[in-house]
């Protein structure tokens, strides 16, 4: 395998920030006077060297919407993000609901850039009527299970759902929401949405169901992860139920931290995402409770669309933005210090995922070369058409970023370099 020198850049890891060089050789990060002396240089001067970024929350299109994604695009899009790792959600064609598909998707993944993770299916076809074999999930390798879109919404599917994955050491990712108060609604219900004239979800159709899952997670003591959270509301509860001692896990997305339902009143569908962008204050809460730690991750929901189902009247549109390749520069512009901004996106959701501790994760002699090298000073305009994804729905379409990826690192091989994809 091809061995580096990382050279004068600041590494950044869950243990130490220090200036130094970094060696890479045979798959693991090695002493840099190990290093054979046909290493290939990469020039980190004033920036940044972390471990590779994961996401915890990507639809990749394949199987079944290769129009809108496929691993090879997806994967490209992630690793320009610095993405090293991602888990890809199971709302594919078919759902991912089996070992068999489980299996499918690997097979598909390995033609991507990153590490492609799989996570399973609650419920069969993601209906949330019958639940899925867990146990043959869990067998397959499976760590994180979802019904992603509109969660399991009968709390008595849901209790047994957390009784039996328990023992078998799975996590559910549950969005939060009561489909029953946000059923035909299109934004954030609020002062934006009757200007709009656009039906609107209010925060309490999230906050119902965040107070309903931690009660049964309380009930079954079964691991819980709250997928995409946007209100103030909230992140206050599941702080509180998480520090008593809960196993429970949350997560934002960077459009949350960035964007509210004022930015709706141009009407672009680009930025009708799930869920609704909340009132400035919820962004606030959001970018608060990253910066405090009481939000675990934050992701990108990459949810790529073909042209056709985002230019439509704002309430025939379809929901979601791509974000593998703006998320890391939309969070580091979002105020939050990139120290929390790299735990966030790095260590604790390779955490969760159960791919190494913060410290085995981290740049020292024996750890798994996912590396990224990141320009903390480089400005760019997000433009879809010169983006990696297929899909061509960006919230931040025509924003000016400030921090780009230079080099990523996967498995020991470059397959980033100067900003492009290698070679």
């Amino acid at each position: 395998m091809s061995a580096y020198l990382i050279r004068g850049g600041t590494v950044a890891d869950a243990i130490e920030t220090r200036t130094g060089d970094l060696g890479i050789a045979g798959g693991v990060i090695v002493p840099v006077d190990d290093l054979p002396s046909d290493a290939t240089e990469i020039d980190a001067t004033g920036c940044i060297v972390s471990t590779g970024l994961v996401d915890l929350n990507a639809h990749l299109g394949e199987p079944g919407d290769e129009a809108a994604e496929t691993m090879v695009s997806a994967g490209e899009a992630a690793v320009l993000g610095g993405f090293t790792t991602v888990l890809a959600m199971p709302d594919t064609h078919p759902c991912v609901d089996t070992a068999a598909v489980v299996e499918h998707v690997r097979l598909l993944g390995e033609h991507a850039l990153c590490n492609i993770e799989v996570a399973g299916a609650v419920t069969v076809g993601n209906k949330g009527e019958n639940l899925a074999p867990l146990a043959e999930l869990a067998a397959a390798g499976v760590r994180f299970i979802t019904d992603c879109g509109s969660g399991v919404q009968d709390p008595l599917l849901l209790r047994r759902a957390l009784e039996y994955a328990k023992p078998l050491g799975l996590t559910i990712a549950q969005p939060a929401d009561c489909v029953a108060l946000s059923r035909a609604t299109h934004m954030h219900e609020g002062e934006w949405s009757s200007r709009l004239g656009l039906a609107g979800s209010p925060a309490e159709a999230e906050e119902i169901n965040v107070m309903r899952d931690i009660s049964l997670v309380r009930l079954t003591g079964g691991r819980l992860h709250f997928q995409t959270l946007s209100t103030a509301g909230s992140f206050a509860i599941v702080s509180a139920a998480a520090q008593s001692g809960l196993p429970i896990s949350s997560e934002v997305t960077t459009h949350h931290l960035r964007l509210c339902d004022a930015d709706l009143a141009g009407y672009d569908t680009n930025l009708k995402v799930t869920p609704p962008l909340r009132a400035a204050g919820d962004a606030r809460a959001a970018m608060s409770a990253v910066a405090a730690g009481r939000v675990d991750c934050i992701v990108t929901d990459h949810t790529p669309h073909t042209t056709d189902r985002k230019e439509r009247p704002f309430d025939h549109a379809a929901t979601g933005t791509v974000g593998l390749e703006t998320a890391l520069a939309a969070a580091l512009c979002s105020g939050v210090p990139h120290e929390v901004v790299l735990r966030s996106m790095s260590w604790r959701p390779a955490e969760l995922l159960g791919l190494g501790t913060p410290q085995e994760r981290s740049l020292q002699p024996g750890a798994p070369a996912d590396v990224v090298v990141i320009d903390p000073n480089e400005t760019w305009t997000v433009r879809v058409g010169s983006l990696a994804t297929l899909g061509t729905n960006s919230a931040f379409e025509g924003t000016e970023l400030t921090g780009r990826v230079r080099s990523t690192i996967v498995g020991g091989q470059l397959v980033v370099d100067q900003g492009k994809v290698a070679a």
